[in-house]
């Protein structure tokens, strides 16, 4: 940790609890490390109103995409640790990146860890006029000729799960990536793709306006949302992703802040109207402990290290 960030840890942890008391005295923002209209930015702004009313303040929700999430998630790491300024994470820049990229202009020990908001299947999908109705008849096409899939960011996991899926059906991509999910989603709207593996929550309402077609998902089980589409084992690709989204806060934030972020949080995710959104989304709420989900973060980093070294991939 640099000495800046050190001197000031150490500084507010020899505050008195009572200097919290007023916090917080002014709006908040949680920094969305992707483009607008995607599953971390749902999550976030989904958030950010129920929050602002528990804590009493506004939240606004910046989204700075790029560097496979990782310009924002740095802005974050160098951001003061007073809980005024927040990251909607996500399985990209604050697991894969770690291994996937040579170099990061943050470290692990840079974020502390809130809580956990949602996790989600990825979805395969393709153009309702695309010919392909199936998994199988996806792999026997791109085995003619090379098909082109869109990617919502380097690193991210629906990336990640096109390169699984290249690896495990056997067959050669030219992976086009995007800055987050909704340029991804409207180049295959556009037809300027052949097919894009996506977090459930942006494509889902393309799937059920009919715009895409679905041909598998991630999960383990078939998605409650769309259960006659079958998972990638039933469709032959023994492939299992879960994305996972949350907060967290720059190191040195305050126990007291971050505890009290991690229960307005809790208590936004369990109402029944956040329920019900996160259900519509195909997703499921999170929640946990601080010391919880940096154990969680901690043991992901670890799986994904081990595929990124399996795959053979680095980024500069």
């Amino acid at each position: 940790m640099p000495l800046r960030r050190r001197l000031l840890a150490i500084c507010l942890a020899a505050l008195p609890l009572a200097s919290w008391a007023a916090w917080p005295d002014r709006p908040i923002t949680i920094v969305v490390p992707a483009a607008a209209g995607g599953t971390t930015d749902i999550a976030a702004r989904v958030l950010a109103e129920k929050m602002g009313k528990d804590l009493g303040t506004a939240i606004v929700v910046e989204n700075k995409g790029g560097g496979g999430g990782s310009i924002g998630t740095a802005q974050v790491a160098r951001a003061k640790a007073d809980g005024y300024t927040l990251l909607m994470g996500n399985i990209g820049p604050i697991a894969i990146n770690f291994s996937l990229y040579k170099q990061l202009n943050y470290k692990e020990s840079d974020l502390r860890g809130i809580t956990n908001v949602i996790s989600v299947p990825n979805i395969l999908v393709v153009h309702a006029d695309s010919p392909v109705h199936s998994v199988k008849e996806l792999v026997s096409l791109a085995k003619t000729r090379r098909l082109n899939v869109a990617t919502s960011g380097v690193g991210q996991s629906p990336h990640m799960s096109s390169e699984m899926f290249r690896q495990k059906a056997g067959i050669e991509v030219t992976l086009v990536p995007f800055p987050g999910a909704a340029p991804a989603v409207t180049a295959l709207l556009g037809q300027q793709v052949d097919f894009m593996i996506d977090n459930l929550p942006s494509s889902l309402p393309h799937i059920k306006s009919g715009k895409f077609r679905a041909l598998a998902i991630t999960s383990a089980a078939r998605s409650a949302q769309l259960p006659d589409v079958p998972t990638m084992t039933e469709a032959g690709v023994p492939m299992q992703v879960t994305a996972w989204f949350g907060l967290l806060a720059p190191a040195g934030t305050p126990d007291e802040v971050v505890n009290r972020l991690q229960q307005s949080a809790l208590k936004a995710m369990q109402s029944p109207e956040v329920r019900q959104r996160f259900a519509d989304l195909g997703g499921v709420p999170g929640g946990e402990t601080p010391a919880e989900y940096d154990a969680f973060i901690a043991q992901e980093r670890k799986s994904w290290s081990q595929i990124v070294k399996a795959a053979g991939l680095s980024l500069e």
